[in-house]
């Protein structure tokens, strides 16, 4: 028998290999091994998205939570129902509350030894039990979903209501939370074991490849910036940019500082379903009323006071999730956190402000961004840029002078300033004194 040709036995193996390939199961595994929160819905959807695109036949979530918002393990839910190819959970400690509603929500629980699952009647931000209305909503939620999988409906609804009575399982008074026996006994748990291994195992699934999912580097980053303390940093970068910008106009640097920090203080918050569009607007609007209170109105008053209402308001919002201010689910932790990282970025940049105001003009980089040298007239500098001298001229004054703004002398209209005092619209003033392309001026008082 002839041998074959080296490139036609090349080309078997490779046929060979690929139709191996073809023939493995792709098992995904992800975790939900935290709080059920916005961050957490985000994290399970580009999971799905990931085990979607790489075709895997097999999804198995690895679960170890104590439960967290009610939306978003319904949203969790509805994603994962929604999934044609089988999901799976594994329950590597705890299931409760949230975490037993997405459980219930899989095709097939699986629990370690030592494990539990349950306990998901609703309580609000501080712990205590939430209105009826709440847990009348869990109640039908994990009832219907119980039916999807063919599970006991009222046990179910047993894990939610402490009024629901079920023979041999519970008393009334008491909520359901199974051990891993006990949820085999009663369908709510297909095996018990100790890895996903066993999982595959026990379903005769043999040829596979595992693909651990795990958050992608920009999706890692975006969590490093939700961070109460990075966030509270942030709002420090953005107050003082702004200042410094406006200390050293043209300088750029702190304006771009102070751009970034808002980028990366917003949109991580934004993708995470935590930051509103209505939050973002009213963050906006109140800077846009505190630069109206500095620039346009005179004095300090209602404007001011609702632009800075609005810009801590919203930073605080931003943070938290909130629904339209329904804060029935938000923990006080987070409301705590939230304020003590959007005020101490003001009183930082406040410090900052008093510190590096008295400070900059003595740094390296302030003197390559600033002209710090005398222009000296003996030295052929001249700062008058006007053709003809307007010292002595009268005129008034075009827009509010608090100490600069803009004079109308001769017709013409000229950028002006005060030697510090406030020179109302439409007063009558006098130049005192020039500078490049300004004019100093004095309000002149009626004879």
């Amino acid at each position: 028998m002839k041998t074959l040709k080296p490139w036609l036995a090349l080309l078997l193996l490779v046929v060979s290999s690929l139709s191996t390939l073809a023939q493995q199961k792709r098992v995904m595994v992800m975790g939900i091994k935290d709080e059920i929160d916005p961050r957490m819905t985000r994290s399970v959807s580009l999971a799905l998205e990931h085990a979607e695109k790489t075709n895997a036949d097999i999804i198995i979530i690895e679960m170890d939570t104590y439960g967290g918002v009610l939306t978003d393990a319904k949203d969790i839910v509805d994603m994962i129902l929604k999934v044609k190819k089988p999901v799976w959970v594994f329950v590597n400690s705890d299931a409760a509350s949230a975490g037993a509603l997405i459980s219930i929500a899989c095709d097939s629980i699986y629990m370690s030894p030592g494990a539990s699952i349950g306990a998901a009647t609703v309580v609000d931000g501080s712990g205590q039990k939430a209105p009826d209305k709440y847990q009348s909503y869990m109640r039908s939620i994990m009832r219907s979903t119980a039916e999807v999988n063919k599970r006991n409906p009222t046990i179910a609804e047993g894990m939610v209501d402490e009024q629901v009575q079920i023979d041999s399982i519970k008393k009334i008074g008491q909520v359901i939370t199974f051990s891993t026996s006990e949820a085999i006994h009663n369908g709510y748990c297909e095996g018990e074991v100790n890895s996903v291994e066993e999982i595959l195992k026990k379903n005769n699934v043999k040829d596979y490849t595992l693909d651990q999912y795990e958050l992608g580097a920009a999706d890692k980053i975006v969590a490093f910036f939700l961070n109460p303390f990075i966030s509270g940093v942030l709002i420090l970068i953005i107050l003082g940019g702004i200042y410094f910008e406006l200390q050293a106009p043209g300088a750029a640097f702190p304006a771009i500082a102070a751009v970034i920090a808002l980028i990366l203080y917003l949109v991580p918050y934004y993708l995470n379903g935590l930051a509103q569009n209505w939050e973002i607007i009213a963050f906006f609007v109140g800077m846009c009323l505190i630069a109206a209170e500095v620039f346009v109105i005179p004095g300090f008053g209602v404007a001011g006071i609702a632009g800075i209402v609005l810009t801590v308001g919203s930073l605080v919002l931003i943070m938290i999730n909130n629904k339209d201010f329904d804060f029935e689910f938000v923990r006080m932790n987070d409301i705590l956190l939230a304020l003590a990282a959007s005020v101490g970025g003001l009183l930082g940049s406040v410090i900052l402000f008093f510190i590096g105001g008295a400070k900059l003009p003595d740094t390296r980089f302030y003197k390559r961004v600033a002209l710090t040298h005398t222009q000296d007239s003996s030295k052929g500098y001249n700062s008058n840029f006007n053709k003809e001298s307007l010292k002595g001229k009268n005129g008034t004054a075009h827009t509010v002078l608090r100490p600069s703004g803009k004079v109308i002398i001769d017709g013409h209209l000229y950028d002006a300033f005060t030697r510090g005092e406030y020179i109302d619209r439409g007063a009558p003033v006098e130049v005192v004194g020039e500078a490049g392309s300004s004019v100093q001026v004095k309000q002149l008082t009626e004879q």
